[in-house]
């Protein structure tokens, strides 16, 4: 009983910050590009392709423009959209910026994509050891030395600080307290929770569930015989409870980017569109690198938080985005797409070689030959 209750106080006294970098791609644009300040920018591919966006800039959103959505339809929604072909390298270059600094104060670091990331600083004196001053710090530490500006979200536990980190977007930030997380999550909108995407906020909307506190109201068994494996996460998110730990993943054998919709999607080409993004995004990483890849992985997470990947492993290593694009069509094909809206896509790679060390073998083949 002791250790359960110790185990108890320990998880509710974690100190825990999401940082979340605001319109990422479309700023570093706009820092690079001054003419673009203050201008409705979209990264993505052009509006007479069948491309999607990656991100836009907040004057673009107010069009009701949104990442993973066909460019053809943005460039409808907002006719004076200035369109932009992504630089990842510029932004990898800028996200190696923001981890730089993420590492002076934790290495307790959870990198979830370029733009953000939660950090563990439970045992940091920093600040005086306050959460809420070091993620003060931090934001503004990355926009003395990138002129880009993030967003925090502080609390207990990974779920609602995530959530925070959406409250007071662009350049702000919220802290959510043990002592107010499970009042904070009572009068909390379904569809704001991280982690219950369109399809599901309209079952909950069906069955009468609004907020948290519906939600809360009930039982276990109930929720397990209408959500399936998602109820565990429901029933504890529901009283303000998450005890997954940050994540530090010490020995990279993968190399990877993937992609949370805000929206659940269903269409195949914007998924296709969207993988052939983070594929290129990937790629850039590995020649930054210098790593090649035999295997290319892509994964995909169902609204009803089923996740499945599908892999194909090449005899030489892969490099040609071309050729990758070709494969992805048919990786998706083995899913189930058809049936079941998305709610993340991701794009992997594995099975590394050193750039340098496949050159020496071909030259050394060739020698032979």
């Amino acid at each position: 009983m002791f250790c359960a209750s110790a185990a108890k106080f320990l998880i509710m006294n974690r100190k825990i910050i999401h940082i979340d970098m605001d319109a990422f791609f479309a700023a570093v644009e706009q820092r690079d590009n001054p003419e673009l300040k203050g201008k409705p920018v979209i990264v993505g591919g052009p509006p007479n392709s069948r491309g999607v966006v990656a991100t836009c800039s907040y004057e673009a959103r107010q069009y009701g423009i949104h990442s993973a959505m066909p460019s053809s339809r943005a460039s409808k929604l907002c006719p004076h959209g200035i369109f932009v072909k992504p630089r990842f390298h510029a932004y990898k270059t800028a996200s190696n910026q923001i981890h730089e600094i993420f590492n002076q104060y934790t290495n307790i670091i959870e990198p979830l994509s370029l733009d953000e990331a939660y950090l563990d600083v439970t045992e940091v004196d920093l600040c005086q050891g306050s959460a809420t001053l070091i993620a003060k710090d931090i934001r503004q530490k990355i926009f003395k030395e990138t002129k880009l500006t993030a967003s925090a979200g502080v609390s207990y536990n990974k779920f609602l600080a995530k959530v925070a980190s959406d409250i007071n977007k662009p350049n702000g930030q919220f802290v959510i307290k043990p002592e107010d997380g499970e009042r904070f999550v009572a009068s909390l909108p379904i569809g704001k929770f991280y982690g219950i995407g369109r399809v599901t906020e309209a079952k909950m909307h069906a069955l009468g569930i609004q907020t948290g506190a519906d939600l809360k109201a009930w039982p276990l068994e109930k929720m397990q015989q209408v959500f399936g494996k998602s109820a565990g996460y429901f029933y504890s998110i529901a009283r303000g409870v998450d005890e997954r730990p940050v994540g530090v993943h010490r020995e990279r054998k993968s190399l990877g980017s993937e992609h949370t919709f805000q929206k659940d999607i269903s269409d195949t080409n914007e998924m296709q569109a969207y993988l052939e993004l983070l594929a290129e995004e990937v790629l850039g990483n590995l020649r930054q690198k210098d790593l090649l890849a035999h295997t290319i992985t892509l994964k995909v997470k169902y609204a009803d938080f089923q996740q499945i990947t599908r892999s194909k492993t090449f005899e030489g290593p892969v490099h040609d985005l071309d050729l990758i694009k070709q494969v992805i069509p048919v990786l998706l094909h083995d899913t189930e797409i058809e049936d079941k809206p998305v709610r993340l896509l991701g794009f992997s790679c594995s099975n590394f070689i050193k750039n340098q060390a496949y050159n020496e073998c071909v030259q050394l083949e060739l020698f032979t030959d």
